[in-house]
């Protein structure tokens, strides 16, 4: 036969219990109020106090003042990648042409500024070298020798220097011959050529 328990320990004096299943639910009660307590506790559902929510509101706001200036960062970005991209292609549009076209063009160039110059035109030779990450650029390289004076040398390279196709003047080197004012001079003037998507250069 089950003893009688007095729960006056738990604060229910003068009680007794004589079934053991009522001994457990009033601890599993007690654990229960407990755990709730401890959950209330930690979690604050209700809310912190006044201090907290201000010190929250705070955070939040630097936290979307963050986000709306990263907001507007990113926007410029964009709009200096789009006006990058057109001015690019503004760019190719205006002094990049098709291989066949820009050389021709070129030739004739450096022969209208030769004669234009007082300045005689020897042998030449064209290089045409890919552009590392563009499947359709490529630098055509032209290689010519002149004969002239150095003021006929110094009017040709100011006119090519002026002239309406993007030329790049790589190099040039320029030996005077043996009993005269007349220099030899070999060029290499760089421009930019389109390549039809694929092709082999």
């Amino acid at each position: 036969m089950p003893r009688s328990f007095s729960l006056s320990k738990l604060g229910l004096t003068g009680v007794q219990v004589r079934d053991p299943r009522v001994i457990s639910r009033a601890v599993l009660g007690l654990l229960l109020a407990a755990n709730l307590g401890a959950a209330i506790w930690a979690f604050k559902p209700f809310g912190g106090s006044a201090e907290d929510l201000r010190r929250q509101e705070v955070a939040l706001r630097g936290q979307l003042q963050e986000l709306q200036l990263r907001l507007v960062k990113s926007k410029s970005l964009v709009d200096k990648v789009e006006k990058a991209r057109t001015q690019g292609d503004q760019f190719l549009g205006k002094y990049v042409a098709d291989r066949r076209t820009t050389f021709s063009g070129i030739e004739e160039e450096i022969n209208k500024a030769a004669k234009e110059s007082g300045i005689k035109r020897r042998e030449a030779s064209l290089v045409l070298d890919p552009i590392e990450g563009s499947d359709t650029l490529s630098m055509m390289t032209i290689t010519a020798g002149f004969e002239g004076t150095y003021a006929s040398l110094t009017k040709f390279v100011n006119l090519l220097d002026k002239s309406p196709r993007f030329l790049i003047i790589e190099s040039m080197v320029a030996a005077p011959q043996q009993g005269g004012q007349t220099l030899n001079v070999t060029l290499k003037v760089d421009a930019f050529v389109k390549e039809p998507a694929g092709s082999a250069i």
